[in-house]
């Protein structure tokens, strides 16, 4: 019991010790996104702005208007990539699952151009419901796909190869749709397609809000099953799990969570299975009660950092989101790649 207590109290610390970095990383990236533009403010002149109330100065524009809707939907946003690729990581039992690879972000982009180009039109404005449901139908539909192949396929790597080839299909697809697009829809949509958190405004942020934190309550509420789940099916349903219902959960809240973040941001690569992995390795643990909380900070924090980089890397010209993402998930990517390879 002593001995128990002595390897539990490092362990203990350890994750203390992660969340508290997490909280001041988030703090820290919060004010320098708020900071740092094409317009750089003080410290103190963000403070002014945020307890100014109704004052129009340049100052508080700059903050109400374009940074804090932005930087709040770096964190939501990448908070809900972060979970959707803890989640299909679990679902399929493979490191490197994720909404991006897997092609669910290529079918929510498919079906909301879709929807943008014949439905809407170029004369009327999509509201976020109708995005976050149009974006909701291709992540679904695309899930629907890979779990066809996944019936069919044993090896996993096979399976991501089959989630890329979704993908390809669901971009050229939509590739094809925007040749019957007019100027005005073409210019949205390729600015959209590239993945950015520029633009983000207040009814934004007021329509992906309850969407992320939702379906990022239930992901937490289903801790429990998530851990049974993790340690084997059989072992789950000896605990009580209804896996038939768990499974189906889990799509809706990864189709979900992957669709809200296309509908208002774009594709984005590679935070979906970077972050969860670097977390569960900081953490020194994978028990879903403790990582998925860590994952939804350490998703906006990394969506912060990006977003930092791509308006102000080239500036005044700003690179897509994805571009960044990519540059720094991929090397995590690979080195996950090899660590299983030298398992094997």
């Amino acid at each position: 019991m002593t001995a128990s207590l002595q390897t539990q109290r490092p362990r203990t610390r350890r994750i203390v010790a992660v969340y508290v970095s997490l909280a001041i990383a988030l703090a820290v990236f919060v004010v320098l996104n708020a900071c740092i533009g094409s317009t750089m403010l003080a410290p103190a002149d963000v403070v002014g702005a945020l307890a100014g109330g109704g004052q129009k100065t340049v100052a508080a524009q700059v903050i109400w208007d374009i940074r804090l809707p932005r930087l709040i939907a770096a964190i939501l946003l990448g908070g809900a990539l972060a979970l959707a690729g803890f989640l299909l990581q679990t679902f399929f039992n493979n490191p490197i699952a994720g909404p991006y690879i897997l092609g669910i972000s290529s079918g929510a982009k498919f079906v909301v151009a879709f929807v943008m180009i014949f439905v809407v039109g170029s004369q009327a404005q999509m509201s976020s419901w109708m995005l976050v449901l149009s974006a909701f139908i291709g992540s679904t539909i695309a899930m629907v796909f890979v779990l066809l192949v996944s019936r069919r396929i044993n090896s996993m790597a096979m399976l991501i190869v089959a989630g890329v080839m979704i993908g390809y299909i669901a971009s050229a697809a939509t590739d094809f749709l925007i040749t019957f697009a007019s100027d005005q829809n073409i210019v949205n949509l390729r600015n959209w397609s590239l993945g950015s958190f520029s633009g983000t405004n207040w009814a934004d942020i007021a329509g992906m809000t309850p969407v992320v934190l939702a379906a990022s309550v239930a992901t937490f509420l289903l801790s429990k099953p998530i851990g049974a789940f993790q340690l084997g099916e059989n072992y789950a349903q000896s605990m009580g799990v209804n896996i038939r219902a768990f499974r189906v959960a889990l799509v809706v809240l990864s189709s979900l969570l992957a669709a809200v973040v296309t509908a208002f941001a774009g594709p984005i690569s590679f935070v979906g299975i970077a972050v969860p992995h670097l977390v569960k390795r900081f953490l020194g643990t994978s028990k879903p009660l403790i990582v998925i909380p860590a994952a939804f900070l350490g998703g906006g924090i990394f969506c912060l950092f990006c977003d930092l980089i791509a308006r102000c890397a080239f500036a005044p010209t700003e690179i897509s989101i994805s571009t960044v993402t990519a540059i720094f998930g991929a090397p995590v990517v690979i080195a996950i790649l090899l660590k299983r390879k030298r398992g094997r």
